[in-house]
């Protein structure tokens, strides 16, 4: 499919229609989502934690966090989705068994804790929601987020034969038309919103960088887990960069679908690395333009707290009505 479509977007791009080809792509999906949602019909309850995130916003590390925590330090698994469901990715066709079925009782009948972890990337209103259950959302600079995903998708993934350039892929970023998850800022807006309930936690992937032990013990106590300090540790080591890195190919897309990407899910890691791909120009252009977009949405994200704002960009103020 690929091979045959890269001829077609190459020359699309060069026409200057290669943003039309990728929105038609995303109203697609969206569109699809909207008629057959794999998340209905299935009613939360209090053995599920969600771990909701804009793709390549630290969502296998914080996976790893949460599983371990519900397993005492003991989580194993030969893949990740062996244990955790990802209905966004189970909707229909070959894909149908990537994951554990959100419906399969068996992680968290197993678990000590009677919890297990369900991933997803949609944006807050496809996602299913009970009071009974607990929601953990991650949100990142969207500077990082593009860095990531770049090396992802397009370096090394399936995405390669579809984006011609770095800067077609940052033009779709700074979009709704985005591939792989839409607008960002539309994404976070909705996430933030819900910030005020009580089940759901909302972490910047900043914080987790900074203190990884502070992060466990705030998601253990989210959880009303009374977990002794030994425990805690072995999360703690269990969820460091270099032990997720040693055991990377439990987490790769690749080692279940024949066109998932080859490349690495723990790449760097970083906070503040978007100089990797994007100028200081463009840091700023992207800081201003999220910035403004969430203005726009009437979101109140404290951005500057989240995000690590570029000289010269001043956070946006908020809005009247927040």
């Amino acid at each position: 499919m690929y091979g045959i479509a890269a001829p077609l977007v190459w020359t699309l791009d060069k026409l200057g229609r290669s943003e039309r080809f990728f929105g038609g792509m995303r109203r697609g999906q969206r569109r699809r989502l909207t008629q057959k949602n794999p998340f209905a019909g299935y009613v939360p309850t209090s053995h599920d934690v969600f771990v909701a995130t804009f793709a390549k916003s630290g969502t296998n590390w914080m996976m790893q966090i949460v599983h371990q925590l519900l397993f005492h330090g003991q989580g194993e698994y030969d893949h990740i989705h062996d244990v955790i469901p990802w209905p966004d990715m189970n909707s229909a066709g070959p894909l149908r068994r990537y994951a554990i079925p959100v419906d399969d009782p068996s992680v968290w009948m197993a678990s000590p804790e009677h919890k297990r972890v369900i991933k997803t990337h949609f944006d807050w209103e496809l996602i299913p929601y009970s009071e009974d259950a607990r929601y953990i959302m991650v949100i990142r600079d969207p500077k990082d987020i593009f860095v990531s995903s770049y090396f992802f998708f397009v370096q090394g993934g399936f995405l390669r034969a579809l984006v011609s350039s770095g800067d077609l892929w940052y033009r779709l970023f700074l979009s709704e038309r985005f591939p792989v998850g839409g607008s960002w800022a539309l994404n976070t807006a909705g996430y933030w919103a819900q910030h005020h309930r009580p089940n759901v936690l909302v972490l910047s992937f900043k914080s987790m960088k900074r203190d990884l032990r502070a992060t466990v013990l705030h998601v253990a106590e989210f959880l009303n887990l009374d977990l002794p300090d030994a425990i805690l540790d072995e999360v703690c080591r269990k969820s460091s960069f270099d032990y997720m890195k040693q055991i990377d190919q439990k987490f790769r897309s690749w080692k279940i679908t024949p066109w998932g990407s080859p490349a690495s899910m723990m790449r760097k890691g970083a906070q503040g690395g978007s100089s990797e791909l994007l100028t200081p120009a463009r840091q700023r252009e992207m800081d201003a333009y999220w910035m403004a977009e969430l203005k726009r949405l009437g979101s109140d994200f404290p951005y500057e707290e989240f995000c690590d704002v570029s000289p010269g960009v001043e956070a946006a103020p908020a809005p009247a009505h927040a």
